[in-house]
């Protein structure tokens, strides 16, 4: 593409943008289309001939845009809600426009030596202690099954040539992410092996039923090699005693991850800090910054302090990748699976200096003030009952009557586009789901939200 072409395109798609930006409520959020939709309406095939750029944009602009689900809508209370703001935009244009791959040093110092400095100010911030090795990933779910990787290492450092060893056993809660059993799986451990710990009242893992559960193994001949504690879980937000985890794993001698994907983010906020308390503790820890903390999707942040574990499980260097050797050259192609690695780092780094801590600190303070004032409403309503803490952002509740009921009540309320809420099941009940997270989120769209909630259940099954 010339570049006055590439100027004048550029140009028409960052102005789609700001627009889009400026006013993301004026999209359903939702798309109202049927599975196969889209698909239908494209050609089978793809051109012989280059086509122009205006047909490009215009294509995007009224086949795409329809047939999106807009996670950078202010009503996206969905799952974990997230935000692509402005700086981490602009800086993954430029990182796409470099095209670097970070898979040594030499192949990119730029976005490795950024990648180190930016996670640890994010260390910093969060109150982890000094000296981690910090490397992102995609997805917590890779992030999980690094840690997953590292720790048979540890435990058994024959299975990186010989194949996982039978009996090895991890353990986790009940209410961990699926991405757990996916990495257990996904490294050979197989989900026979995989223990699901008991929780609590408030769906925290139960330190005692891990001890027995552990107890239990070991007198079966198996060998606990791994506990995941989740700060954050996916359904409740739930913040398992990571203290006596710790004390477990280190009276067995087991790896100790701690999932905090969503809630590490909250950390940079002084009064939410205990959340990591026994963090500085653990193994290796992930947190997503791509969830909470206002950075365009994907970006997962790892922490380890065994990081010659973690190099020890995936080192494989043919000839032509070898380097000189030097103590402040990192290869991050020797600590995951992944060779070629993004530019990831850069957008980071522009969202924390264009906002700074205090500005984001303030936004996820505001954030747990909305779902606790929300919470309050639901508690209130006699039509409604909570069915979990809110400790953070999200809120869980359900109207007082059948799952049925309550699943017409969320497709009624999603129906609506202006709101996305999801739901999970807890004690064995339908319970919708309402996580606020966006960037773009103020009170008024909480309230809002709850309105139209309420509105819904008149309708639907008052």
């Amino acid at each position: 593409m010339p570049p006055e072409e590439f100027r004048r395109f550029a140009h028409e798609a960052v102005d789609w943008i700001a627009e889009y930006l400026s006013h993301p409520e004026r999209y359903p959020v939702l798309p109202k289309m049927a599975p196969g939709d889209l698909a239908d309406a494209l050609p089978s095939s793809g051109p012989e001939q280059g086509e122009p750029m205006e047909r490009l944009l215009d294509d995007f602009r009224r086949q795409i845009v329809p047939a999106i689900t807009h996670w950078n809508h202010p009503g996206f209370m969905a799952y974990f809600a997230n935000t692509a703001p402005g700086p981490g935009i602009i800086a993954e244009l430029l990182s796409a426009s470099l095209n670097a791959n970070a898979m040594l040093w030499k192949t990119s110092p730029a976005a490795t030596e950024l990648e180190q400095v930016v996670l640890d100010w994010l260390r910093d911030w969060m109150g982890l202690p000094a000296g981690l090795f910090g490397i992102i990933y995609d997805t917590a779910s890779t992030s999980s099954m690094h840690a997953i990787a590292a720790a048979r290492e540890m435990a058994d450092p024959e299975a990186r040539t010989l194949g996982a060893s039978r009996g090895l056993t991890l353990y986790c809660s009940e209410e961990a992410h699926s991405s757990i059993e996916k990495g257990a799986i996904a490294i050979g451990i197989g989900q026979r092996h995989v223990r699901k710990i008991p929780v609590d009242a408030e769906f925290r893992m139960r330190p005692e039923a891990l001890s027995a559960a552990v107890e239990r193994d070991l007198a079966a001949g198996l060998r606990p090699f791994c506990v995941v504690a989740t700060v954050g879980t996916t359904s409740t937000t739930s913040i398992d005693p990571v203290p006596a985890i710790a004390d477990i794993a280190a009276r067995h001698g087991l790896w100790l991850h701690v999932d905090a994907a969503y809630a590490g983010s909250a950390a940079i906020v002084p009064e939410c800090r205990h959340i990591l308390n026994g963090a500085e503790r653990a193994d290796s820890l992930v947190v997503n910054p791509h969830k909470w903390f206002f950075t365009p999707f994907d970006l997962s942040a790892f922490y380890t302090r065994r990081p010659d574990i973690l190099r020890r499980a995936f080192s494989l260097v043919p000839e032509y990748l070898r380097t000189a050797e030097d103590s402040r050259a990192v290869n991050y192609m020797d600590y995951g699976v992944p060779l070629g690695r993004r530019f990831r780092a850069l957008k980071l780094w522009f969202v924390m200096r264009y906002f700074g801590r205090e500005r984001l600190a303030e936004t996820i303070r505001s954030q747990i003030a909305w779902a606790r004032e929300l919470a309050e409403a639901v508690d209130a309503d006699p039509h409604f009952e909570r069915a979990a803490p809110a400790p953070l952002s999200v809120v869980c509740f359900r109207y007082r009557g059948t799952d049925e009921e309550n699943r017409r009540l969320l497709e009624t309320v999603n129906a609506s586009g202006e709101f996305f809420l999801s739901h999970t099941v807890l004690n064995g009940k339908f319970t919708l789901h309402l996580a606020i997270g966006n960037m773009g989120t103020t009170r008024e769209h909480v309230m809002r939200a709850w309105e139209v909630v309420r509105g819904a259940a008149g309708r639907v099954v008052l």
